[in-house]
């Protein structure tokens, strides 16, 4: 009995690692297959005299720190105020906070009163703003990594495995084929249709983790067999959606022999990270632990650690957000250290730090660029598309793996849901110059409509009987 079993363990083990094989190399092989497709597509050159964003110099240095102090205040007020009333609405918070940013921006004080916008979100302030937001999605990564559950990723069942990788796949496949649509019609002569379609493919298989798992917790679901199913794949989908970010950002920075080397390091910082520097955490952790309390000296070393590790993948030439994700993945979600950080961070990053970043985004998403029927036709194609590889991707796989068509349905809903962690993508995006500032605002308004369709279509189709519990730790608590 026991060898039947252990052949048939090892059987599904088998079946399961050619199937993945299968879908990574067809993934490959299509998007070697559109890059093929691409090669007479032309993309309009660049716009002539026209400086980056944030480029702008202050005429008067001194009055910059009253600016950035009243446009605070401003975003602050109308994040909290909007947040509010999206949450009473039964809609996550940050729905309101990302749209209380774009309202302030150009799209529409900046048009129905360019005086005001012009005194409380001035131009010249970008530069201190994208500081202040960079510092804020540094802090706010290693919260997401701190409290991701990394033990959902040691304990996936056949489903999840199915349901991630589908999640994953569908839309990344079908985003780099509209990626040949939107090519010549929304890209530069000055960026690669490869950099195109690679970040195209990546921004449309992000979920939103710390929204999706908020969204379950308040309504208790989280513990259900729905919930953990949707925050074990959601957690999958977090850390292989990052590991492509990364592979991609490496891709557009450098060509050549230069992208070896980054890869290359990029692949010892992993290694490092996985091994001495889990071991070093562990350590660390279990001295926290041991003293029973978090005192300033370790804070300060926290604090070192996550500067240190966002610096290197930074010098690599990755990101700095994502040396701050994985360093905050390798602390256990539920330690000492992992309470206290987040007791003592959580309202600086999501009160203050964040909003900014929001009112940076919302400076950058000028809405009035999406005009005339055609535009907003990309921008449909772009949310139908979005739609149909999430959610489409998740619920037929969830289906395939034994999941009824409403609790499919569920599954692959949640997995829709974009939210903060979208625009942190599109900004590295619109930062490196692949995205147009036309396609950044067509994207944000896919990553706003994707996250308010989540609760009540969730709300839909979970109104029949509730799936049984089982246990799971809790969800993550950031908004």
């Amino acid at each position: 009995m026991a060898i039947q079993q252990a052949s048939s363990t090892w059987r599904s083990s088998l079946l399961g690692l050619l199937g993945y094989g299968v879908m990574i190399g067809g993934t490959i092989g299509v998007f070697f297959l559109v890059r093929s497709q691409a090669a007479d597509l032309v993309a309009p050159a660049p716009a002539q005299g026209v400086l980056p964003f944030g480029a702008a110099t202050l005429s008067k240095r001194v009055e910059a720190l009253p600016h950035v102090l009243l446009a605070l205040v401003v975003v602050l007020a109308a994040s909290r105020a909007l947040g509010a009333l999206f949450r009473k609405i039964q809609q996550p918070a940050v729905i309101g906070e990302v749209l209380a940013g774009i309202l302030l921006g150009p799209s529409l004080l900046g048009a129905v009163a360019p005086s005001v916008s012009a005194y409380v979100l001035p131009a010249e302030v970008a530069p201190y703003l994208s500081i202040l937001a960079q510092v804020g999605v540094i802090l706010f990564m290693f919260l997401v990594g701190v409290e991701l559950d990394t033990s959902l990723l040691k304990r996936r069942s056949h489903a999840t495995v199915a349901i991630s990788h589908a999640s994953i796949v569908a839309p990344f496949t079908l985003g780099t084929i509209l990626a040949l649509f939107l090519y010549p019609r929304l890209s530069s002569s000055d960026v690669s249709f490869t950099s195109f379609a690679l970040f195209m493919g990546v921004s449309m298989s992000v979920t939103a983790f710390p929204v999706l798992a908020r969204i379950l917790t308040d309504r208790s679901m989280h513990k259900t067999r729905l919930g953990v199913i949707a925050l074990t794949c959601a957690a999958v989908d977090d850390v292989t959606a990052w590991c492509l970010l990364a592979f991609v950002v490496s891709v557009v920075q450098v060509d050549g022999q230069s992208a070896s080397t980054t890869l290359g390091l990029t692949a010892g910082y992993g290694i490092l990270m996985a091994t001495v520097g889990r071991i070093v955490v562990r350590r660390f952790v279990a001295r926290v632990e041991a003293k029973g309390e978090l005192s300033r000296d370790h804070v300060t070393i926290v604090f070192a650690a996550l500067l240190l590790s966002a610096l290197a993948t930074e010098s690599i030439g990755i990101h700095s957000l994502f040396g701050a994700f994985f360093l905050g993945a390798l602390v256990p979600h539920d330690s000492l250290l992992a309470r206290e950080i987040q007791r003592r961070l959580e309202d600086l990053v999501v009160l203050l730090l964040l909003p900014a970043f929001f009112a940076f985004t919302g400076m950058r998403t000028q809405i009035g660029l999406v005009q005339g029927a055609e535009s907003w036709a990309m921008a449909g194609a772009i949310l139908a598309v979005a739609c149909l590889g999430k959610f489409g991707g998740s619920t037929l796989a969830a289906r395939l793996t034994g999941s009824s068509w409403r609790e499919a349905g569920s599954i692959g809903v949640l997995m829709n849901t974009r939210g903060l962690m979208e625009l942190v993508v599109l900004n590295i995006g619109l930062d490196l110059r692949v995205i147009s500032p036309t396609l950044f605002a067509m994207m944000v308004i896919m990553a706003l409509v994707t996250t308010f369709a989540t609760t009540p279509v969730l709300h839909l189709l979970s109104g029949g009987p509730r799936t049984p519990p089982l246990p799971a730790e809790g969800a993550p608590s950031m908004p």
